[in-house]
């Protein structure tokens, strides 16, 4: 008898040992996903940071577009005149009318590059105010290309009248150079 109770004790034990086992086996497995929806959250709370810092950048370039666009229109006015090119006559910013104005020019007129090759070449303020504006144009394209995630914006500026101009300005500060 004394053997059953024994054998009872030890099975009753075997029983509890096992039953303690296989919970703290499933409360490690618990810990284990907890821990790893943790890093996940936590990659998602980084990746979630750099975006908001990313758009605050970005919105801080659209809140101060007004200062950049009269300092980049501050650089075309003179150019404008030494090649005689007035701007569009359009509801758009005083910017956008004045490079849609050098470039709808160009495009009807190629003699155009000729006219602001000279101006380069002839006048130093000219050359100063090309200088500075594909200077300053191409930190405001840089800066939002690094911190706009998705391109938009940068694209739309680099493929429209401010890169166009970029490029027009680019060839005649090349073509001035070279014919000496």
């Amino acid at each position: 008898m004394e053997n059953i109770i024994i054998f009872g004790l030890l099975g009753i034990i075997i029983l509890l040992t096992g039953v303690i086992s296989l919970y703290i086996y499933r409360i490690n497995t618990r810990i284990g996903d907890i821990g790893k929806t943790l890093e996940h959250q936590y990659a998602l709370i980084v990746k979630i940071q750099s975006v908001l810092k990313n758009k605050s950048a970005t919105n801080a370039v659209a809140e101060n577009a007004e200062m950049i666009y009269q300092d980049l229109l501050q650089n075309l006015i003179p150019v404008m005149a030494a090649i005689d090119v007035m701007p569009r006559n359009t509801p758009e910013h005083a910017l956008w009318r004045a490079l849609g104005g050098i470039m709808d020019e160009y495009a009807k007129n190629p003699f155009a590059l000729e006219k602001l090759r000279r101006a380069i070449k002839l006048d130093s303020e000219v050359a100063r105010n090309i200088d500075n504006y594909m200077r300053r144009a191409d930190n405001f394209l840089h800066h939002l290309t690094t911190t706009e995630p998705d391109g938009l914006l940068s694209n739309t500026f680099t493929d429209g009248l401010l890169g166009q101009s970029l490029t027009f300005f680019a060839q005649a500060k090349q073509l001035a150079s070279q014919n000496t």
